[in-house]
């Protein structure tokens, strides 16, 4: 089930949203760029659990930034194209209207929470891990949970692949974005500690964006749209 876009109306330019999926952009550039030293880059500013939780030191030719700044620089770092384009296609349908109720900088502060808190819930139960985790997608997944929350009747287009066709279908999006959470539920509990998909840091964004946009929404004093 490939979301590509939403019926959900947003009244303010997503300046903020637009930036995260720039910033992720270029700095995807600059890590082709980098060519054979990509891989340092993943592993200077991706987060590294046994360098944050154990204080397990990196060669020196790795320390760029301290392992606390790397729960915010990973968010920024993909691992590949399909991988940079899955994470803004999500955000880009989902975050406006997030950060449209939110306002701005309270967005941007939702958004980077929930980031590491996804963060977090990759490391933690594996502290000795030395697997560099980057992407987006953790931070987006607080946005999935906030949309659930705050639209969840509205509808969201979604492509589903039959074979060699594509059925494009509405629905609603707490049957779309649900059924994407169970998926992580049920990937996760068969993909152990391993490489690969961080499916801890995508169920602990989501919860993260649950509960945190409505107390947010409150202490800002933004109203969900009726539905």
């Amino acid at each position: 089930m490939i979301p590509l876009s939403d019926d959900n109306p947003t009244h303010s330019k997503p300046y903020v949203t637009i930036a995260l999926i720039a910033l992720c952009c270029l700095l995807f550039i600059w890590q082709l760029f980098l060519g054979s030293d990509g891989g340092k880059a993943i592993f200077a500013l991706g987060v590294i659990p046994t360098s944050l939780l154990q204080d397990t030191p990196l060669p020196t030719n790795l320390r760029w930034v301290s392992p606390e700044m790397t729960l915010l620089t990973s968010m920024f770092l993909h691992g590949g194209f399909m991988h940079l384009a899955g994470n803004m296609l999500y955000l880009w349908i989902f975050g406006d209207n997030i950060e449209d109720i939110l306002g701005k900088p309270v967005f941007l502060l939702f958004y980077f929470i929930c980031g590491i808190v996804a963060a977090l819930s990759q490391a933690l139960p594996d502290p000795s891990s030395q697997i560099p985790m980057i992407g987006a997608s953790g931070a987006i997944s607080g946005v999935l949970g906030a949309y659930v929350v705050f639209f969840p009747k509205e509808k969201i287009k979604v492509a589903i692949p039959f074979g060699f066709f594509l059925q494009i279908l509405r629905l609603p999006a707490y049957v779309v974005l649900i059924f994407w959470f169970i998926l992580q539920l049920i990937n996760g509990a068969n993909a152990g500690s391993g490489g690969g998909i961080a499916f801890g840091a995508h169920i602990g964004g989501f919860v993260a964006g649950l509960v945190l946009a409505p107390i947010l929404a409150v202490v800002t004093r933004k109203k969900t749209k009726p539905q």
